[in-house]
């Protein structure tokens, strides 16, 4: 089974959603889908063969630093985890000297971190394409198999509409409102006011939706918000790092809960509807962080629907990320 993909993204780093053309992003997407294609036919692929990347995570991770692993194997390379302490990285050495030291080791760097300053860095004195697997304003490979999940539902995601229910400014949010700008899918931020996004960065997702013939709105009142609407997204209540506001959290969002009240408020229920989730999510009572509190941003029986595609999602991180590594490093 033959690959073909644009050799425009030959070099390119993914260090927010903005750093794609509308049309590069979905032409990543369809590369995806051709690459899941062909592993589903049972076909190993050699297109990484003799390509080293390393995988510099300062947070812990699941979904990334697998997804990057099997990404890497399945096409013949090899990806090199760092994690935490293991290395001088932004401790003993500057991320600036690091860079330079990898980039002439690797080639290509996948970072999970905090800051959006370091991935920055990393791509401007690397040398190598850098990728941006989480930052406290960006999470850009997580966007992508979101869309991608969109695609193999939907086909054609032009016109369709979701809703991102929750913490209205984490890094999930945005970078989804500008996914879904780029990809001319009617997009709605449901939040309560204290966790409104940046107006700004709404100017600017508005302005890329309207030139793809779709909309980008922020709603505080839920039943309002899910109108019509195709997909449900939620997100943890309380992101890395937060865990000191988790009571007031707890308190400003529980309105916000994703669960088959709201779903049947949609109108979609039983028809076009699919509920979308990042992971990990606190859907039940069997993890130490929900324990106390239960289900927090979305029921079980919603996680659990046949509806959910969570889990869809959760695999096209890995092939999302692999069309990544192939179109920059192939």
């Amino acid at each position: 089974m033959d690959i073909t993909w644009d050799k425009g993204l030959k070099g390119r780093s993914l260090l927010n959603m903005r750093s794609f053309s509308d049309e590069e992003m979905m032409e990543l997407i369809d590369l995806a889908l051709a690459l899941k294609a062909r592993k589903a036919a049972g076909v190993r692929g050699e297109l990484l063969h003799r390509r080293n990347i390393v995988l510099i995570f300062e947070k812990g991770s699941t979904r990334t630093r697998n997804s990057c692993i099997v990404a890497a194997q399945d096409e013949g390379g090899h990806a090199q985890y760092i994690g935490g302490h293991e290395s001088h990285f932004g401790h003993k050495e500057s991320v600036k000297d690091s860079a330079r030291v990898l980039g002439r080791l690797y080639d290509g760097i996948l970072f999970r971190g905090f800051r959006q300053d370091t991935v920055e860095q990393l791509a401007k004195y690397s040398g190598v394409p850098v990728w941006n697997g989480l930052t406290d304003e960006s999470h850009p490979t997580q966007i992508l198999a979101d869309l991608m999940t969109l695609r193999e539902v939907f086909g054609d995601i032009r016109g369709k509409k979701l809703v991102y229910m929750g913490d209205g400014r984490n890094n999930v949010a945005n970078s989804l409102m500008i996914g879904c700008a780029k990809a001319g899918v009617h997009y709605v931020n449901c939040t309560p006011k204290e966790l409104l996004p940046d107006p700004d960065l709404v100017r600017i997702a508005a302005e890329i939706a309207a030139k793809n013939g779709s909309t980008v709105a922020v709603e505080c009142d839920p039943s309002v918000a899910v109108r019509g609407a195709n997909a449900l997204y939620t997100d943890v209540w309380v992101s890395m790092g937060e865990e000191a506001k988790t009571a007031e959290r707890l308190r400003l969002l529980r309105p916000y809960q994703v669960n088959m009240d709201l779903c049947r408020a949609t109108g979609n229920l039983g028809g076009e509807l699919i509920f979308l989730h990042c992971l990990p999510a606190f859907h039940d009572a069997e993890t130490e962080v929900s324990k106390d509190t239960g289900a927090q941003e979305v029921a079980d029986d919603v996680f659990e629907a046949p509806f959910s595609k969570v889990f869809d999602e959760a695999e096209n991180r890995m092939h999302t990320i692999k069309a990544l590594f192939v179109s920059a490093l192939a």
